[in-house]
């Protein structure tokens, strides 16, 4: 998050907030965000970013800025421990490697994948509508 704070400032961060991995919607369901989806909205997971709620007194534009830190945050997370765990590869712990590796895609790779697929259905409906949403 401090990271995140950090980048925020940077001209970097306006770059980052229009990445997209996987553009297409039929191979994010292919690779298995769809679970991920059900898992946030159906486990106590729903319960720990309150700010990603779409209301009347936010707007799409507002969510969209805290689903892009959200999301950042989220492959920071994953970027740091890739490195962790491929330091455990190289000296050969291969099974820690492997474990850490997996937890960390679930936690968080799949969700930042989770949150570009929101934010282009949020991008469709702003340049259907217009953005006159609030700030």
């Amino acid at each position: 998050m401090v990271i995140n704070a950090i980048l925020k400032k940077t001209s970097l961060y306006n770059k980052l907030s229009d990445l997209n991995f996987i553009k297409n919607d039929k191979r994010n369901k292919w690779i298995g965000v769809g679970i991920v989806r059900w898992i946030v909205l159906n486990t106590p997971f729903k319960f720990l970013n309150q700010k990603l709620k779409a209301t009347e007194r936010t707007g799409l534009r507002k969510l969209r800025d805290e689903m892009t830190s959200a999301e950042i945050d989220h492959l920071i997370g994953f970027v740091f421990v890739a490195v962790f765990a491929s330091v455990k590869f190289y000296k050969s712990d291969w099974l820690f490697g492997i474990t850490i590796m997996t937890v960390n895609a679930v936690m968080n790779l799949y969700p930042s994948l989770l949150q570009q697929q929101n934010k282009r259905k949020i991008d469709r409906v702003l340049k259907y509508f217009g953005d006159h949403t609030a700030r």
